[in-house]
């Protein structure tokens, strides 16, 4: 039993880390100890540091928030002064629907509504491409006269690319004038396929017209 208190005293009068602590905090050199006593001239010293810390902080924090308030309001007036670029899709769609509007307005009374609006969709789609006018009239027509051969259109679609080179129309006309009194149906195949390079002819003709407001 003794024994046994002996041990006990023993391990009671090991020092707690709570002890070691402050003793290591009493042990530091003097300029990093803690200020125990406030009413010490170096304590007040001490705390007026802190306190000038802290504010050198808060001064920061404040001129942080400004200057990314002056940055974002920086973004948005460039994002203002920022015109928003045409889509070329609906730029190239409006000029599918201007010239087949266009085309309508001229022959609908004679020419189905449908080879129309197809001439209208093929010239746009192939009018910056660098081609041979007459292969371009070519290829306006074969969408709607499949059963043409490409070698017998090139020989119909020389005058009228001719007449495009030298801007003139009497081909065009010549050939539109065949539509007088005449229904599409009645027209044989030679006329619908000059008829067709003819409307070609004007859907181009528009297109250049209107290309310096693309």
């Amino acid at each position: 039993m003794a024994h046994k208190i002996n041990g006990s005293d023993t391990f009671s009068s090991l020092p707690s880390q709570l002890d070691l602590e402050l003793l290591e905090a009493l042990l530091e050199p003097e300029d990093a100890n803690y200020p125990w006593n406030p009413g010490d001239e170096e304590s007040e010293a001490y705390f007026q540091e802190l306190e000038q810390q802290f504010g050198m902080e808060d001064l920061q924090g404040v001129e942080l928030m400004r200057r990314s308030q002056d940055f974002y309001g920086h973004l948005d007036t460039l994002w203002s002064s920022i015109s928003p670029t045409p889509d070329n899709n609906n730029i190239q769609q409006a000029v599918v629907l201007n010239l087949q509007e266009t085309l309508r307005t001229n022959f609908s009374a004679c020419v189905p509504q449908i080879l129309l609006n197809t001439i209208a969709s093929k010239a746009a789609e192939i009018f910056a491409a660098r081609q041979l006018i007459s292969e371009q009239l070519v290829e306006c027509v074969q969408t709607v006269l499949p059963a043409w051969g490409t070698e017998d259109l090139i020989v119909l679609a020389r005058p009228f690319a001719y007449a495009m080179r030298s801007s003139e129309s009497q081909n065009a006309a010549s050939a539109l004038s065949n539509l007088q009194n005449s229904e599409w149906t009645d027209l044989s195949e030679v006329d619908k396929a000059k008829v067709s390079l003819a409307i070609a002819s004007y859907a181009f003709t528009e297109l250049n017209k209107s290309q310096p407001e693309l």
